[in-house]
Order: structure tokens, then sequence, then C-alpha cells
């Protein structure tokens, strides 16, 4: 089953305590892409400028990610830079230059219109919105967002809600977006918006999958030397929807593998910088990953 995802694709400058780089590929499509393609097809939406680095992304092309959606205009390609403290949860946007991502309207190819499952990548939610309003059936909806638009584009963000079927966030987004300080409330909050199934990422400390019924708790994969955690998140969403793709499964159980699926490439994504962890995996290497979460998780009663 094929993948559509819109999102960023940026350049990022960033420095952690163990290093830093200048201008890597970054954006919430780019880490998607990088780790859904080793689970199914991936078709991207996205914007850049005559400067990016096309060059850097053709492993992905060989992965069986098209990139015939990606929009290359005269201008500067998004850039982010950013900061990071010793204990890699804290983080200072040193800058944030749109350039003609400020301009992005998502424009859908007709053979993407037809993918079964759709990403919707942190972009405002009138974009998202108009992505749904082009593609007629998918089988299934997930949707990322951040703090930004949820204090911005409340009411936006809420119409696209009405159309998602699992829904991302992290833990301080969850609060927010609810106005309870339980994550368990704050879900039960949020189902009344219409998400069916809701994941909350807590970084370091896992993620937790619920459902109105309900809940299902992963724990951080125990990696010693986290060089990057930017890019993390949209890693999981890749592994998360990857393995749904590849698998055509919706159901609770097959959901609770995903995020395992996940949450192993997330772990992946931080022992480097940029997309660098995630270039040449193996499947043995991801199946290894996945039976270590089974082992550090797995009790007799």
């Amino acid at each position: 089953m094929e993948i559509l995802v819109v999102g960023s694709v940026a350049l990022d400058s960033v420095e952690t305590p163990y290093g830093k780089v200048e201008e890597a590929v970054g954006g919430s499509a780019t880490f998607f892409s990088s780790s859904a393609s080793y689970f199914a097809p991936v078709n991207l939406v996205g914007v850049v400028g005559e400067d990016y680095p096309m060059h850097e992304i053709d492993f992905l092309k060989q992965r069986g990610v098209d990139f015939t959606g990606l929009q290359v205009v005269p201008g500067k390609t998004f850039r982010w830079a950013g900061i990071y403290d010793y204990n890699l949860n804290d983080r200072k946007t040193l800058y944030t230059h749109l350039n003609v991502f400020s301009d992005f309207k998502p424009v859908i190819p007709e053979k993407y219109k037809h993918s079964s499952y759709v990403f919707l990548g942190n972009i405002a939610p009138e974009l998202q919105y108009s992505v749904l309003e082009q593609v007629p059936a998918p089988r299934m909806v997930i949707l990322d967002t951040m703090n930004f638009w949820i204090s911005g584009s409340l009411e936006s963000l809420k119409k696209v809600l009405k159309r998602v079927d699992i829904f991302l966030l992290n833990d301080s987004e969850a609060r927010e977006l609810s106005g309870h300080g339980n994550l368990i409330k704050a879900a039960k909050s949020i189902f009344q918006m219409g998400p069916k199934t809701i994941i909350i990422k807590k970084g370091e400390h896992g993620a937790a999958l619920l459902t109105p019924d309900t809940t299902f708790f992963v724990p951080a994969y125990p990696i010693e030397d986290v060089y990057d955690p930017t890019g993390a998140g949209d890693t999981f969403a890749g592994g998360f929807v990857g393995y749904l793709a590849r698998t055509d499964d919706v159901s609770a159980d097959n959901l609770r593998r995903a995020v395992v699926y996940g949450s192993a490439m997330a772990s992946f994504s931080v022992e480097d910088f940029s997309i660098r962890a995630l270039k040449n995996l193996t499947p043995e290497r991801i199946r290894e990953r996945v039976q270590s979460f089974r082992d550090i998780t797995f009790f007799r009663d």
C-alpha cells in the first residue's frame, strides 16, 4: 500500500553537546520518508528552493520514494537552526527562515490521490485540510501538529481533526489542546474532537497509544549515545505508518505492533545527526531492534 506524506523539506543547522551540523537535510517529510520507505512506497509532497542539494536524497528514490510532488521553485529552501542542552530535551531555536515554504500550497499529483495511507506532517492546519480535499478516500489519515498551530490556528486544527483517524502529538501539546494536565483526561477530551486513536509522544520516556477503550505504552529504547533528537518524532511516524501500510492491517493488535516499529526507527534516528543513521539500515537490524523492545518489556506473571 502506498503512503502519501505532505510536510516540510528543509535544511537544518543543529548543535548538541556531541557535535554540530550545518545545513543538513531535514524537515518532517524528509525524516518521515527516510523511515517509512523501509516498509512501503512513499509519495512525497513538499517544496524546496533552487539551492536544495537534491543529490542528498537520491538514496530515497532508490528506496521507492516518489518526488513527483516535490516542487522546486525560485528562492531559498526552508532553513531552521537550533541548539540543544545537555539533557537533549530542551532546545533553543536560533532562527527559522521559512523562505519558499511560506508560500507553499500542496498540490497532490493525480497518481498520488489514491494513496491508501495519508500522513499530514507538521504544517498549517489549513494546508492539511486542503490535502484531504484533494484525496478522495484514503484508508487512513494520520496527522501531526505542534504548539504553534494549537495556539494560533485552533479552529482550523479542530476542523481537520474531524477527518483524522490517528492523531500524533507530544505530551505538552496534548495538555495545551485539551486544557488537562493529566494525559488520560487530555486524551478523552481530544477523542471528542474526532480522532479514533491518539499517540502521545514522550521523547526519552517513550510513547503511549490510546483509544477510547485501551491504553498501550512503549518505553524509549535505552541508548547510551544520543547525538541528535531532531526529527525523531517524524521518524517514529514513518516507522509507524510504514508498518501499517506494509501489513495493511489497522486492527488494535497491529496498531500496537506499529508503535513498536515506530519506536525502533526513532531509536536509530537519534544515533546520528540529520538522516545519517536512517540511510543504511537493513531489515535484519530493524527486526533485531524490534526484538530488543520485546525483550525489555516482557515479563512472566
